[in-house]
């Protein structure tokens, strides 16, 4: 072996993974009236959303995502102070429409578009079927997989998942729960508040 071959770093294997990039992220947790959320934003905006955000679910929630941004987490990522901001005057009845940027890397492929169309097209108060989504988005013959992309979004509540509703008048599943969609729901006016 050669003075040069010593010094060299070692090729990576064939089936190695590429290595990671590191990007700026923090995270936070909000205690909602459905629960403590946890927030996770990057420099391009509010990446994640986490429903029930316990200690547990919040350890398996951020072991990924110090994988994906190549290290621990951070602090002062301005878009995580925003999330807060507006998703607690939401919760207070005071914001209807989220301004806070979104960082689309945990979404991709047909999950992606139909997340962005529902951001953009169903607003506060109102509600969409799956089939209309599918509609929406140029695919009329994927309302499950719509409903699939709706189980895959990242970031509930600020992409509305939970406006979207079955097309037998119910209100059709949730990953949250679906008291909390409800809730939600309710928040909205689309259905009466709870009693209790």
């Amino acid at each position: 072996m050669t003075h040069e071959e010593q010094d060299s770093p070692p090729a990576a294997a064939p089936d190695a993974a590429p290595e990671t990039t590191r990007r700026d992220w923090a995270w936070t947790r909000l205690e909602t009236p459905i629960g403590p959320l946890l927030l996770a934003a990057t420099g391009t905006g509010l990446v994640q959303v986490v429903f029930h955000a316990d200690a547990r679910t919040a350890r398996r929630a951020l072991t990924p995502l110090e994988q994906l941004f190549g290290g621990p987490p951070l602090t002062g990522i301005p878009h995580l102070a925003t999330a807060v901001s507006e998703l607690s005057a939401y919760f207070a009845g005071g914001l209807r429409t989220f301004t806070v940027p979104l960082d689309w890397s945990l979404s991709s492929g047909f999950s992606a578009r139909v997340l962005r169309i529902l951001a953009c097209d169903v607003p506060y108060g109102g509600v969409v079927g799956y089939q209309d989504l599918a509609d929406r988005v140029g695919e009329p013959g994927a309302a499950r997989a719509v409903g699939a992309a709706m189980g895959s979004n990242p970031l509930p509540v600020i992409v509305p998942c939970h406006r979207v509703v079955a097309s037998d008048g119910g209100i059709g599943g949730f990953g949250g729960g679906l008291e909390t969609k409800r809730l939600l729901l309710a928040l909205e006016g689309v259905l009466p508040a709870p009693l209790f």
